[in-house]
């Protein structure tokens, strides 16, 4: 949902909520700023009747010299000093009231005599009773300093506290693994349940799906059971399937087209004896300690006949275990793998790059492999085409396609954001054209890292593999694509496939392409500002770590208002604001 306050004393502050993090903007353009520390900021939770101020960890030095990381001190004194914050702790479907009070003056003596700005604000539910869509996305190590301070950085595996264990994990998965347990759980006798899962080997998920075979549901699950070198994931899947007691009739392997990998993530609920598609759950989510609890992971919930009905005859391809076979001969794999891929085209035709208007406004679903990369330039020219703010997650790394349309852009095009597993390297010997995107395209990358070091306020961070969650993609694991979310059609793309020619061309993967929804919209923005946020200021301080340009006093709170040149037109943080201004 969006909101804009009235003005007050020259300020106006925008809102977005999501379902649990809620972004703000401050717009300064008509204020009197000189001589500005900051904002504290008030919350009242007007259902659970808590008023307070916002706490933080930034101090100014003339009040605490020495901070350390039990340091916790409230913006009542120690402002914000900035024009766009994030509030990550809300609850769904609730209602706020935020008063941002501009403070002036010095450390030791603020002027607290402005007039606060107030902002009411509403969070969206967590399961709409309007909507198509439930969004939920966990924490994961994207909390990494939170998990410190609240867990001391135990390893989930170490803690033998059965109900401390819980906790973590709970905290760690927010509503996400509880979502996707619910909607296995909504099956009843005589429904059926098509799922098609890469990893599948999450003990407490894979028991829902044996739950679900006792009370009389139809159960039929394929998973990646590909004869690789390394036995990943048939081996984990195997096993956990027969540690849950599934029997073998429920379950269809995927073995064929081997060089490639089934790499979807989906469940398909069918109602009654007809069978009829109503609903399916989709995302980047690997049924895996890792995928749930781990890397920063989504979870889409749709209910629509129509979107249900095309992921059902794509798992009806896919149960056939299409494509060349071990002892084919070249010639027949060919063939086989070339008949597969036209039958999954035939589900959802290529909507070439030059056609992004004739994208209706609904849900579009597009499954993989394709016979081109058509669709790859598609989402490319999406991200390039916004007209005013756009953003991506990328697990592996940015395709050559993204850059290629990127790189003639300058700071007078659309912003945009780029979240990236690892922090994109040009190639040796790679055209100018594909090098590293910056500012001067007005492009903005934040990669996976945390704070190795103790550092001021901070505790040591944790990651995944420190964690022993994850070994491979230790953060940004998500796979979504945001196109305009303040336009009177906002586009997300969601799904399994990772924006590359492998994800479009070989594998086995689904994506969602929603136009014109406004909530799915909002609970994407805030859930990316919440991760960009996090991982910006750790990318910016391991980039620039070794020219020691990040030192202890720099992460004090200014004693005056030299902070605000950091918004000077044109900046980053000038941008961001600037997106906002489009909520009425």
């Amino acid at each position: 949902m969006r909101f804009r306050s009235k003005k007050t004393g020259g300020y106006v502050v925008y809102a977005v909520s999501g379902t649990n993090t809620i972004s703000f903007a401050i717009d300064a353009t008509d204020a009197n700023t000189k001589g500005l520390l900051g904002f504290a900021i008030e919350r009242h939770d007007l259902e659970n009747n808590e008023r307070y101020f916002i706490r933080g960890f930034k101090v100014f030095k003339e009040f605490l010299a020495n901070p350390d990381e039990n340091t916790v001190v409230s913006t009542y004194e120690n402002p914000v000093q900035s024009f766009v914050w994030d509030d990550f702790t809300g609850n769904p479907e609730n209602k706020y009231r935020y008063y941002f009070y501009p403070l002036k003056g010095s450390p030791k003596n603020l002027d607290r005599t402005a007039q606060p700005i107030e902002i009411s604000v509403h969070t969206e539910p967590l399961y709409s009773k309007t909507d198509k869509h439930d969004i939920f996305f966990n924490r994961g190590v994207a909390s990494s300093q939170a998990y410190a301070r609240k867990f001391s950085n135990e390893t989930p595996d170490t803690i033998a506290d059965p109900n401390k264990k819980a906790a973590v994990l709970d905290w760690l998965a927010r509503d996400l693994k509880n979502a996707l347990i619910a909607f296995i759980a909504q099956a009843k006798e005589g429904d059926s349940l098509f799922a098609c899962f890469y990893e599948f080997r999450y003990k407490e998920v894979v028991l829902a799906f044996k739950a679900a075979i006792d009370r009389g549901v139809q159960v039929h699950i394929i998973i990646d059971a590909k004869n690789n070198k390394e036995q990943f994931p048939r081996k984990d899947n195997l096993s956990t399937i027969q540690a849950a007691g599934i029997p073998a009739k429920h379950i269809i392997r995927r073995e064929a087209n081997q060089s490639s990998i089934q790499h979807n993530k989906f469940i398909v609920f069918a109602r009654g004896k007809t069978q009829t598609p109503t609903a399916v759950w989709t995302g980047s989510t690997n049924v895996s300690e890792g995928g749930i609890f781990g890397q920063t992971n989504v979870g889409h919930w749709v209910r629509d006949a129509q979107t249900a009905t095309q992921f059902k005859d794509y798992w009806d391809i896919l149960s056939g275990d299409p494509g060349g076979a071990p002892g084919d001969t070249r010639s027949e794999a060919t063939a086989k793998n070339k008949a597969f891929k036209q039958a999954v085209v035939a589900i959802q035709r290529d909507i070439a790059p030059d056609k992004l208007a004739a994208i209706p406004r609904s849900i579009t679903p597009i499954f993989s492999p394709r016979l081109n990369n058509t669709m790859l330039q598609t989402y490319a020219e999406l991200l390039d085409s916004s007209d005013e703010y756009a953003a991506i997650t990328l697990a592996f790394g940015i395709n050559d396609v993204f850059k290629g349309l990127l790189a003639d852009n300058t700071a007078k095009d659309q912003i945009t954001f780029m979240l990236l597993e690892k922090k994109d390297q040009p190639k040796p010997g790679q055209s100018k054209k594909f090098t590293s995107l910056t500012a001067g395209n007005n492009v903005y990358q934040a990669f996976g890292s945390y704070i190795k070091d103790p550092l001021y306020q901070w505790t040591k961070e944790v990651n995944n593999q420190l964690l022993q969650l994850n070994q491979h993609v230790l953060y940004i694991h998500s796979k979504f694509l945001l196109v305009d979310p303040f336009g009177d059609d906002p586009i997300v793309v969601t799904g399994s496939a990772n924006f590359s020619v492998a994800s479009t061309t070989a594998n086995d993967e689904n994506m969602l392409i929603i136009k014109g929804n406004k909530r799915v919209a909002d609970i994407y923005f805030t859930e990316f500002n919440r991760l960009f946020n996090h991982y910006y200021f750790r990318s910016v301080y391991e980039s620039h770590r070794a020219q020691a340009t990040v030192t202890k006093d720099s992460l004090f709170l200014l004693p005056n208002d030299s902070w605000l040149s950091k918004y000077k037109v044109g900046s980053l943080r000038y941008k961001r604001v600037m997106i906002f201004r489009k909520i009425t």
